[in-house]
């Protein structure tokens, strides 16, 4: 099943495809403890309770169980649309960010494409970490949206989270702990739920490089519930972390 960041605006379910792992289940038994809900630590304290589910879209290991990273931690996301600099929190989600440094080692997010992006006022999104899609396809991929490394990832979120421009954020299915390999990166600041990981940021002119790729709009095609496939594609060439 596709994953969907649940937002409250008139009409709108947006994200309703904000994919993880593709496992809509609402069983969250035994999850959630790789961090407690926010709280900042060492990472020496924290273990990691990756579930491994549903066929992965490319193969990988899973990430180690006890975080690696600590504190802000540097990336830089090489894409068509030019060089985003980014900064990790992995004090506040250090599995988040062990994952997604796991995943970009191994080649994960290499030659993917954003495949949804909001651009209305108060939800602008740009959501991205699916293999399955294809920006170059003539018609869009049912796949599309479904894309997972074959297992979830504890939320590591306390209820006072909010989505400024620039914030970095994990999708999820829609119930707890349930996000994999699909974030979405927002572009405006947004009025989404507390509900999603908030796990880094983009610098001031990674921002502006960002607006001026989605400024082209979104072609409606997941209208029914929030955006459409970037009119502007923005593809991950190479993502480097630390």
């Amino acid at each position: 099943m596709r994953s969907r960041l649940l937002a409250v605006a008139p009409a709108l379910l947006l994200l309703a495809t904000l994919s993880a792992c593709g496992e809509d289940s609402g069983d969250d038994s035994g999850k959630g403890s790789g961090k407690d809900s926010g709280a900042a630590g060492a990472t020496d304290t924290v273990e990691c309770d990756w579930q491994e589910e549903g066929e992965p879209a490319r193969e990988v290991d899973l990430p180690p169980t006890t975080p690696t990273y600590d504190g802000e931690v540097p990336a830089v996301l090489t894409t068509s649309v030019g060089t985003l600099n980014v900064t990790l929190d992995a004090a506040k989600a250090p599995c988040t960010v062990q994952s997604f440094a796991s995943l970009a080692e191994q080649g994960y997010y290499d030659g993917t494409s954003c495949h949804r992006q909001g651009n209305e006022t108060g939800f602008e999104f740009l959501q991205c970490g699916d293999p399955f899609f294809d920006p170059t396809a003539a018609e869009a991929d049912p796949s599309t949206g479904t894309g997972g490394p074959g297992y979830t990832i504890p939320d590591e979120v306390d209820g006072s989270e909010t989505y400024p421009a620039g914030t970095l954020a994990m999708a999820n299915t829609g119930v707890p702990h349930s996000g994999g390999g699909q974030f979405f990166i927002v572009f405006g600041d947004s009025q989404f739920p507390p509900d999603y990981t908030v796990w880094g940021h983009l610098d001031a002119a990674s921002l502006e490089t960002l607006r001026k790729a989605t400024a082209s709009g979104n072609d409606g095609y997941w209208a029914q519930s929030g955006g459409g496939r970037p009119n502007t594609p923005v593809t991950f060439e190479s993502i480097q972390v630390g």
